[in-house]
């Protein structure tokens, strides 16, 4: 693999663009001639549908939350639990993203989006933030359930490992073996964290909106559930 920019006169050809291997460390992300039409596909669906927490309003989420007849203890808990959760498995979903997939997948028009995603998942990490925050709920209690809770601890761990996993030193895609290393990767976060593990926590919370609670909240998690819907898609064509 080249280590810099090289100059010469010969063009990019579009038959010569992969996913990865594309046999270069250190390069522009050369868009035109696309390849993967589908993944500029998913760049643009997601540019449209941007969004941002603080624009949608959390009063009457607040009202319910501080109301003594709101909630239910164990629906506090379930609340307080799933934001736990989600609240840092969007950063790991996140360094993965930066740190390990777009390191590997070198391909210009599925790394344009792969930046997207980054900033979908920050947009995210600062949405349960926003939640959070809104509710006047104790942020160490729940920022810190990923090291006290057994089940968000087990599930970050499985997927921190398979980052740490394609990260050493030693990782390559040349080999069969590097490139099925590579393939747990996307499918461990792709599928089971966006497509497993997410899902069944979006139920739970989108569960309040159908009886008029926490609608702010829920409006919000609708937005996360379409970026990771979308997420999820990529990663399985990808």
């Amino acid at each position: 693999m080249s280590e810099a920019l090289r100059m010469t006169k010969d063009r990019v050809s579009v038959d010569k663009k992969r996913i990865i291997n594309n046999d270069r460390m250190v390069d522009v992300n050369q868009l035109v001639p696309i390849k993967y039409k589908w993944a500029w596909q998913y760049y643009l669906d997601a540019c449209a549908n941007h969004w941002m927490p603080q624009e949608i309003s959390m009063q009457r989420d607040i009202e319910q939350w501080k109301s003594p007849d709101g909630f239910t203890e164990d629906e506090r808990r379930v609340i307080k639990r799933n934001l736990g959760f989600f609240s840092t498995a969007d950063t790991i979903v996140a360094n993965n993203v930066v740190l390990a997939v777009y390191r590997f997948i070198d391909n210009p028009e599925c790394r344009q989006y792969l930046l997207r995603q980054a900033f979908e998942e920050a947009i995210h990490i600062h949405a349960y933030q926003y939640i959070i925050e809104s509710l006047s709920m104790d942020d160490g209690e729940v920022f810190n359930m990923y090291r006290e809770i057994s089940s968000i601890y087990d599930k970050d761990e499985f997927q921190m490992k398979l980052t740490e996993d394609i990260l050493k030193p030693n990782f390559e895609t040349q080999s069969d073996e590097g490139r099925r290393r590579l393939l747990d990767n996307l499918i461990g976060y792709y599928a089971i964290m966006e497509g497993i593990f997410f899902y069944s926590g979006f139920v739970m919370l989108l569960s309040f909106n159908r009886q008029n609670r926490l609608v702010g909240a829920c409006e919000q998690i609708q937005y996360i559930l379409r970026d990771e819907s979308m997420h999820m898609n990529f990663g399985l064509d990808m």
